[in-house]
């Protein structure tokens, strides 16, 4: 039997199988609200039979998003947006799938351009506004955030609990908070970020301090049947900076404040980084914090072989993967793993005539593998 395609239980919730679908910033919002984007985007990957589902970074404050087209949970226009498209996904998806909200604030790497507007810090006269962060740092030669006051760290760690509380209302199964790839969260872990000299800086105890309060803050307001994770950085790939035995010892104290997993992923807090990215380069760090805290963990980072993903399951480095770009390369990427492993896969009626067991045609696949004519 498929390890990858074998139920998981996390707090109250049970997953069909352990394919998670990787949140994917799509920068593509009005102000913050999801659109008819999001809701091709989510249905898409709703049908894939992926057992959860986890929605792009979401910004908990209007100045916590990366871009202006970031998706956020910060108003009743943005709620009821997304209430729409969600109840859309969830009609055309395999009963049981699960939903996730990824809750985040952007930090210092807010006011960005778009990806394909050139990544870069906006410019004057592109609407920039004023960014915050752990320390008065910038990220390589972007604007130079402020220093998060008292003031500001309070407002922001009600920003994710009420964020938290839009997602519970619109019925997601698993909220998640974001506490990697430079942003915030990370911000204050980090010491290449965090050069405070109070309470919220120095000390590992001391840079763990405000992510914590805010994980606690919003454990208090999921319930128990729900399942609330983060997902945090396992290097920096950067001297002085964190790593895998600084991971693990974030990764106890979430366990210890009532988290039910960790996704461990890494970099982006450092420009201009080399990263020897391949095929699960990132899995170590899901499995050695798994093997010192003992929390659920999932693996993330170029899994795109259906094999590699039954393998890390198998051989226990992750209780579940999540896939981003092999899922925008193939949105049914699960059905395929499934014919691939000898699993059952559940696959809408309506396109079972272009299923490999009913079209031997499938087999065909991709037009780029066939011979020059």
């Amino acid at each position: 039997m498929s390890k990858l395609f074998s139920p998981i239980r996390l707090a109250g919730q049970d997953f069909s199988n352990r394919i998670v679908v990787a949140p994917m910033c799509q920068y593509s919002a009005d102000d913050g609200s999801a659109n008819e984007w999001h809701l091709q985007n989510l249905m898409t990957l709703g049908m894939s039979g992926a057992g959860l589902v986890m929605v792009e970074a979401t910004a908990v404050e209007r100045p916590g998003r990366i871009t202006h087209g970031c998706l956020g949970l910060y108003s009743d226009s943005n709620e009821a947006a997304l209430d729409r498209i969600l109840k859309a996904a969830r009609r055309v998806s395999p009963t049981g799938t699960k939903w996730g909200m990824q809750i985040a604030h952007s930090g210092r790497k807010g006011s960005q351009q778009r990806p394909w507007e050139g990544g870069a810090a906006l410019r004057a006269g592109e609407d920039p506004w004023e960014t915050v962060s752990a320390s008065a740092l910038p990220f390589g030669d972007w604007h130079v955030p402020r220093e998060a006051t008292d003031d500001d760290m309070a407002r922001i760690r009600d920003a994710f609990v009420a964020a938290a509380g839009r997602a519970i209302a619109l019925g997601f199964e698993v909220v998640e908070l974001h506490c990697a790839h430079g942003y915030l969260l990370h911000e204050f872990l980090s010491p290449l970020s965090n050069a405070r000299g109070d309470d919220y800086g120095g000390s590992a105890k001391n840079r763990m301090r405000f992510p914590l309060e805010v994980a606690r803050a919003v454990r208090d307001i999921v319930p128990e049947e729900l399942v609330f994770g983060a997902r945090i950085t396992g290097t920096d790939w950067h001297e002085g900076g964190i790593d895998l035995e600084a991971a693990a010892t974030f990764a106890g104290a979430l366990k210890a404040a009532g988290l039910d997993y960790i996704c461990a992923s890494s970099g982006g807090l450092v420009p201009g980084l080399k990263i020897p990215a391949r095929p699960g380069y990132q899995v170590s760090y899901a499995a050695g914090i798994k093997e010192r805290t003992g929390i659920a963990t999932r693996a993330v980072g170029m899994i795109a072989d259906p094999h590699q993903a039954e393998e890390i399951i198998a051989a226990g480095q992750a209780d579940m993967v999540a896939l981003a770009r092999g899922l925008i390369d193939n949105p049914r990427w699960p059905w395929h793993a499934a014919e691939a492993l000898g699993a059952e896969m559940t696959v809408p009626p309506q396109y079972l005539r272009g299923h490999a067991p009913n079209w031997p045609g499938a087999k065909l696949a991709r037009p780029a593998n066939r011979p020059p004519t």
